[in-house]
């Protein structure tokens, strides 16, 4: 299956990635529509995602605990907006034990309700604040169109909500989760971000704050791929969180909460993959390093193997995720393309006249070709891979920083803007109307991205109705 040609990313880019994501192995499709089953491949990948995540969480202070899947439907009511935003997704439970239930239950989509029940129990004093919660699971939710990791009806991510006395330390909390997702993103995954606050008619459903990281993929459209959400009190009064302050006042809890998920994979396959198949950022790739034992005859292949063998165990040794390929029933052509196709940093030939020079071929995974390989001495092998895995990572970042920037044009005037987003972003001025951003949305499909923190000193006027405008906004299409 790997020898066949991929469709091109230039042919049908949409069509590249659904083919890609099944023939690397990440994923295949469910019998249920719109969910998805993640192979080994593809969950080793989230794992490692995972482990990283979740250090940098309990660096900061937050616990994991576990949620109940099941929420009662009354819960979804007590909090007007945030029911409004989600009312079209919800799989609602009528049934249970082949009987009807007295309470409908819904399939969690997010699990702020569940959360805030929980907490206005727990919380009594301002002793027990803050509360740092963080919960890895699966959510559901109804979508219409589905496509592998980038939206399905069931999804896996992380979760975090929190709980805090004062406004201040909640928005601290907010931004302090965004920067670890942006540094996540950025030195992780090697994709570049953009950090900002979503607009109001973006926002998450509840939230007083929405603020997201935004990257390109290799199509130009705009992925968001985390967000980290300051509720104010909307959720603390819809279920009476409350506690008495240290003067002895009954108050509202300040709360947050904030997500990531496997949407993250689908980015890192679109703004690393190429024609050949994906290319996995060398920090979270499920194999680092592959070795391909080459030879025709028995005798070659034992002097061959027991090089091999050597080199295997010492790449092990050094922390190197490494893979023996020693399949007797493909050839190492058809080794070469699998291998390309799943992405692997760096591949390992080891032929028999490497066994007598004591060198191997090394081949770069992001430098398809000949531009890519080299001949190195077996000696130090560990130490080599593992500098050549730290300068593809950087690559990686420094290639796709360079493709996004490449992209993003300030408009001359509207007619500009509505020429930029057919095939890039727009980053111009804008008054923070509603009016203006749906008459963007109308005629071009491009949304507002975010607003990034980074903004230019002095005011202009806004893109489309030119009033006074203090910030910039990038506009672009969007997954």
């Amino acid at each position: 299956m790997a020898e066949e040609k991929l469709t091109t990313r230039a042919e049908d880019f949409s069509e590249w990635y659904n083919q890609l994501v099944l023939r690397s192995d990440l994923a295949d499709y469910s019998p249920v529509r719109g969910c998805m089953v993640v192979k080994p491949y593809g969950w080793t990948l989230w794992e490692n995602m995972t482990a990283a995540l979740d250090k940098e969480f309990k660096a900061t202070g937050h616990t994991n605990a576990a949620f109940p899947m099941l929420i009662p439907l009354s819960f979804f009511e007590k909090e007007k907006e945030h029911v409004e935003g989600f009312a079209p997704e919800l799989a609602v439970v009528t049934h249970g034990g082949g009987e009807e239930l007295e309470e409908k239950l819904v399939v969690r989509p997010t699990s702020e309700t569940i959360i805030g029940h929980m907490y206005a129990k727990w919380i009594k004093s301002w002793r027990d604040l803050p509360i740092l919660i963080n919960q890895w699971g699966s959510v559901l939710r109804w979508e219409l169109r589905t496509k592998l990791f980038l939206r399905t009806a069931e999804f896996y991510w992380q979760e975090g909500h929190t709980a805090h006395a004062t406004a201040e330390e909640a928005k601290e909390e907010m931004f302090r989760i965004l920067d670890i997702y942006a540094d996540f993103a950025i030195n992780e995954a090697a994709v570049p971000v953009f950090k900002g606050t979503k607009s109001e008619s973006e926002r998450f459903a509840g939230a007083q704050i929405t603020t997201s990281i935004e990257g390109m993929m290799q199509d130009k459209k705009a992925l968001q791929s985390a967000t980290s959400h300051y509720f104010g009190t909307n959720f603390a009064k819809a279920f009476e969180i409350q506690f008495v302050d240290q003067n002895n006042t009954l108050q509202f809890a300040e709360t947050t909460s904030w997500g990531l998920s496997t949407r993250m994979i689908g980015a890192i396959i679109m703004t690393h993959g190429d024609d050949q198949g994906l290319v996995l950022p060398p920090r979270l790739a499920p194999i680092q390093a592959v070795i391909v034992p080459i030879f025709k005859k028995d005798d070659e292949k034992v002097k061959v193997m027991e090089v091999a063998d050597r080199i295997f165990k010492e790449l092990k040794a050094a922390g190197i995720r490494v893979k023996m390929d020693d399949r007797d029933n493909v050839s190492s052509g058809f080794k070469f393309n699998d291998w390309e196709m799943r992405g692997v940093p760096v591949r390992v030939e080891i032929g028999p006249k490497d066994v007598e020079k004591n060198s191997v071929a090394l081949a770069r995974r992001d430098k398809p070709g000949k531009e890519g390989k080299v001949f190195v001495q077996q000696e130090g092998l560990a130490t080599t891979i593992n500098n050549l895995l730290v300068e593809i990572q950087a690559a990686l970042l420094q290639r796709a920083t360079k493709f996004r920037d490449a992209n993003i044009h300030e408009p001359k005037d509207y007619d500009d803007l509505k020429q930029i987003v057919t095939d890039g972003w727009a980053f111009s001025y804008w008054c923070e109307s509603r009016e203006c951003e749906a008459k963007v949305k109308e005629d071009t499909k491009a949304t507002t991205r975010n607003i990034p923190f980074n903004q230019p000193t002095e005011e202009g006027t806004c893109i489309v109705c030119g009033k006074p405008s203090k910030r910039k906004v990038y506009f672009a299409k969007a997954y």
